[in-house]
């Protein structure tokens, strides 16, 4: 422990009754990223084996420098176009797979280095543009889009079909088309059923490999492959060797392109990932670190003959559901596949297909959160629709545009936030000491003479507009008041726009016969005012420190109202 210790700070103090849990969680995850390396490997266009290659060295690296515990990356079924398409025009008129393993080799480098690069440009407070809602919303668009394409596999039979919608229906025509293959749904449903009820009633119990071995042992039994039952196979064998990718000037302009698509896509699943699982764990995400762990990761795969990879959801819900702790999880799984690989390429030959949907269909409904969404409904609409529109986003147009569209909604609902603030007149009740807000005290006496105006947001170019119309409109009330108090102490900020409102709208209500005064403002707002040129405005008499001190001036200068303002002393609340 001492070795994990001194590289993988996330791991330390490591104890002991971890350490079960975490190799039986590697062994699950070894189950699951067997045949999705594999396939993923495919779809990028590459030969099956690196998909494996590219799992051990992305595991390993993570592990090392990543800073979630529980976070899995491995080839990515997104990225696999994405590769795809970016090494298919380099290859040339014969294809060589070598060349294809030798290209995407240098792109998971790229994508590495543009990971190392973006941390070290502190990029990584792009999770803090992730809110709680857009998080909910994100897990439960992402349950959905697992769901859905697992149900084929689950069921014996696949689709082909380029959006989430063409997929659902190329799912019910399957269904209802007699494509099912009876034996393969009833071993998927039967592993699926076994995950669900060992998970509730035993959940001390790894129900998912206990899965993996009866599907293993009922295929043997009952020779399920020849009922027509898809099988994982037996494994290519042999390890990676270390290897510098060496292209030429020509290749880089392609390769960088590509690159950059592909951080993109892989930095936003990351941070999106990292930032779900870390709100479910209670933890918080060090966007930067996590740039460096992925980093890592994908320049260890380009190394040893890999392709650039991203987080998965699914295999790290895998990971957790399965008890999971630190980063020992996927050590164990890369390991487990190099054992494999080198001595036992046939271990999980027999293991059904439909039993891996199963496992995938399970982890994905741990990720729903249907109480969250309607809890969100209940407190804020506003985040509710944020929430809507991430899993929307997500199910429809897929994760990253998913995740895009809910950023922007989530930054619109802070412009409009500010945009148009809470703001209030106050007054004061019998029942209560101080000053409070007339909405939500509709007893509550204004001050006559006097109202008081309080605004609750920084004073700046997005509002001063709204600002400037809610004084003006307690200035033209009948009759006209001799004094409007701002209740000053929740504007934290000024700009050059506020404050050219403000000289022009004192300016304006003095020659009216109103007076603008500001209680309780903060210093750093009063030295901003005196540097944007306002000391004309900024004296004492203008700006006193209470609500007390302004009313006590104004009943000052306004005998009559003397019975009124001394039971209105207070704070606003």
């Amino acid at each position: 422990m001492k070795v994990l210790e001194s590289v993988a700070p996330t791991m330390h103090p490591y104890r002991r009754q971890w350490l079960g849990k975490d190799v039986v969680a590697g062994l699950v995850l070894t189950a699951l990223l067997v045949p999705q390396g594999m396939a993923y490997a495919e779809l990028a266009g590459l030969p099956a084996v690196t998909g494996l290659y590219t799992s051990i060295l992305c595991l390993t690296g993570y592990a090392l420098m990543g800073p979630s515990k529980v976070l899995v990356l491995g080839p990515d079924s997104a990225l696999g176009p994405m590769i795809a398409a970016t090494i298919l025009p380099l290859m040339g008129a014969d294809g060589d797979p070598a060349r294809a393993v030798l290209l995407a080799s240098a792109l998971a480098i790229l994508v590495g280095l543009l990971m190392l690069g973006a941390a070290a440009g502190r990029l990584g407070f792009v999770a803090q543009l992730l809110s709680k809602p857009t998080i909910v919303g994100y897990m439960n668009g992402l349950a959905l889009t697992i769901l859905v394409g697992q149900i084929p596999k689950l069921l014996g039979f696949s689709v082909d079909a380029d959006t989430f919608l063409e997929e659902c229906w190329a799912v019910v025509q399957g269904i209802f088309g007699g494509e099912v293959v009876g034996a393969s749904a009833a071993i998927g449903l039967f592993s699926l059923a076994l995950i669900l009820v060992l998970t509730r009633a035993v959940p001390k119990v790894p129900a998912v490999l206990v899965a993996v071995v009866t599907a293993i042992v009922v295929s043997l039994v009952l020779d399920l492959e020849a009922r027509g039952v898809s099988v994982v196979g037996e494994l290519p064998q042999g390890l990676p060797a270390f290897t510098l990718p060496k292209v030429g000037l020509s290749d880089l302009g392609l390769l960088f392109a590509g690159a950059v698509g592909i951080t993109l896509v892989a930095l936003a699943d990351t941070i999106s990932t990292a930032t779900s699982f870390a709100e479910r764990r209670g933890e918080t995400v060090d966007g930067n670190r996590e740039m460096v762990g992925i980093g890592t990761a994908n320049i260890a795969a380009g190394l040893f003959q890999g392709f650039p990879v991203s987080t998965s959801g699914s295999r790290t819900a895998v990971a957790e559901q399965s008890g999971a702790r630190t980063q020992v999880a996927g050590l164990t799984g890369a390991l487990a596949i190099g054992v494999m690989l080198v001595a036992f390429p046939a271990l999980l030959a027999d293991l059904p297909n439909p039993t891996l949907a199963a496992l995938v269909i399970a982890a994905s409904l741990s990720l729903v959160d249907l109480p969250g969404m309607l809890r969100l409904r209940r407190q804020r609409r506003a985040d509710f629709f944020v929430s809507l529109a991430a899993f929307l986003g997500v199910a429809l147009l897929g994760v990253l545009p998913g995740i895009l569209i809910a950023i922007l909604i989530s930054i619109g609902d802070v412009f409009r936030r500010i945009w148009m603030p809470n703001r209030t007149t106050l007054g004061r009740t019998g029942e209560l000491e101080g000053l409070h807000d007339v909405t939500t005290h509709p007893d509550a006496q204004v001050l006559p003479g006097c109202p008081i105006y309080r605004f609750d947001a920084p004073l700046i170019f997005a509002n001063a507009a709204t600002f400037r119309e809610d004084v003006r409109r307690l200035a033209a009330a009948d009759p006209r008041p001799d004094w409007i108090v701002v209740a000053a102490e929740s504007i934290s900020d000024v700009d050059t726009t506020a404050c050219d409102m403000l000289d022009h709208l004192v300016e304006s209500l003095d020659a009216d016969g109103t007076r603008l005064v500001f209680a309780e403002m903060k210093g750093t707002v009063l030295a901003k005012l005196r540097t944007f040129g306002l000391e004309h405005l900024a004296g004492d008499e203008r700006f006193p420190p209470t609500l007390d001190g302004a009313l006590e001036s104004y009943v000052a200068l306004h005998p009559a109202d003397t019975g009124r303002a001394a039971d209105a002393g207070g704070d606003g609340s």
